[in-house]
C-alpha cells in the first residue's frame, strides 16, 4: 500500500516544511514590494494587475509543462469563482497596507482557519463541535486585541485584511468543493486568468504612470507571489496540510523583520499580543482537524 501525505516519510515531511519555509519568505518579500508601491502612490488594483501580468505567464508555463494548457475544467463555474475570490484576497490585501504595517496586516489575515470553519458549515455541510467554534472565537478576539477598537485609522484599514482573509477563506473551500477532478496546472491558470481579465477591466479607471524603478519592484512582488504559490503547491504533495500548516505562521516573523529592516515599522505589545492569540487559535484549529483526520481513518478501517 503507498504511503499517503499523511503518513509520509520523515525526508518528505522535511522536504514540505523547507518548501513551505522558504514560501512565506517569498510571500513576506512580496508584502514588502506591495508596501512599498503603496508608498509610491500605486493604487491596489494596479499593483495586483502588475502582479498578475507575471501570475499568467507563470500559469502559462506550468500548464504548458503539465500538458494541461488544452484541458478545459470540469466544474468551469466553480474555477470562475476560485478565481475571484483569489484576486480579491490579492487586492484587499494591498489595499489594506496603505495605512497598516506588514506585520499588523498579516497577523490579522492569519483569522482566515476561523472564516473556513464557518463556510465549512454553510458550503460543505461539515458538522463542527464546540472546540473548534471555541478556537473560532479565540481567534477573532485576537484580532480585536490587534485592531484596538477605537484606535481610529486603524480600526477602518484593518477591514481591508479581514476581507482578505474572508476571501481566502472562500478560496480555500471552493478547492474542496472541485475536488480532484482537474489537475493542479488547470485550477492555476484559470484562477490567473480570471483575476487578470477582472483586473485588466479596472485597471484603467485607476492607473498611475509607473517608472522603472515602481515596474522593477512589481514585477519582484509578482514573481516572488507566483513562485511562493507553487512552492505551497509541491509542499502540500509532500506531507499532510495538518503537518505543514503551522510552519506558515513563520510568515509573521519575516513579514516583522522586513518591516523594521525596510519600513523602520516595529509592531507594538498589542499587535504582538493579538497575533499570538490568533495563531495559537489557528494551531488548535489544525490540530482538530489532525484529529478528526485520524478519526475519520479509523471509522474507514472499522467499516
Amino acid at each position: 500500500m503507498s504511503a499517503t501525505t499523511t503518513d509520509a516519510a520523515p525526508e518528505r515531511v522535511l522536504r514540505g516544511v523547507l518548501l513551505i519555509i522558504a514560501s512565506v519568505i517569498l510571500f513576506s518579500v512580496s508584502d514588502a514590494m506591495s508596501k512599498l508601491l503603496r508608498l509610491h502612490g500605486l493604487p491596489a488594483v494596479e499593483i495586483a494587475w502588475i502582479r498578475y501580468v507575471v501570475f499568467v505567464l507563470f500559469a502559462l508555463g506550468l500548464a504548458w509543462h503539465g500538458r494541461a494548457l488544452r484541458l478545459w475544467p470540469k466544474r468551469l463555474p466553480l474555477q470562475l469563482l476560485r478565481g475571484l475570490t483569489l484576486v480579491g484576497s490579492a487586492v484587499l490585501f494591498v489595499a489594506g497596507l496603505g495605512q497598516l504595517q506588514i506585520a499588523e496586516a498579516t497577523a490579522i489575515t492569519y483569522v482566515s482557519p476561523g472564516f473556513v470553519t464557518a463556510l465549512s458549515i454553510l458550503f460543505l455541510g461539515e458538522k463542527v463541535g464546540i472546540r473548534r467554534w471555541a478556537a473560532v472565537l479565540v481567534g477573532f478576539i485576537g484580532v480585536m486585541i490587534v485592531i484596538r477598537p477605537g484606535s481610529g485609522a486603524i480600526q477602518m484599514a484593518a477591514v481591508f485584511p479581514l476581507a482578505s482573509a474572508l476571501c481566502w477563506a472562500a478560496t480555500i473551500v471552493i478547492t474542496r468543493r472541485m475536488g480532484a477532478g482537474d489537475l493542479t496546472e488547470t485550477t492555476v491558470l484559470w484562477s490567473a486568468c480570471t483575476g487578470f481579465a477582472v483586473l485588466s477591466l479596472l485597471v484603467p479607471f485607476v492607473y498611475v504612470p509607473v517608472g522603472l524603478a515602481e515596474l522593477g519592484i512589481g514585477l519582484l512582488h509578482g514573481a516572488c507571489a507566483s513562485v511562493g504559490q507553487y512552492l505551497v503547491i509541491i509542499a502540500y504533495r509532500q506531507a499532510a496540510a495538518s503537518v505543514l500548516a503551522p510552519f506558515s505562521y513563520v510568515q509573521l516573523l519575516f513579514s516583522t523583520t522586513l518591516g523594521w529592516l525596510i519600513f523602520a515599522a516595529v509592531p507594538d505589545g498589542g499587535t504582538l499580543l493579538g497575533a499570538a492569540v490568533i495563531i495559537a487559535s489557528g494551531l488548535y484549529t489544525v490540530h482538530r482537524e489532525r484529529v478528526r483526520a485520524r478519526e475519520r481513518r479509523m471509522q474507514g478501517r472499522a467499516g
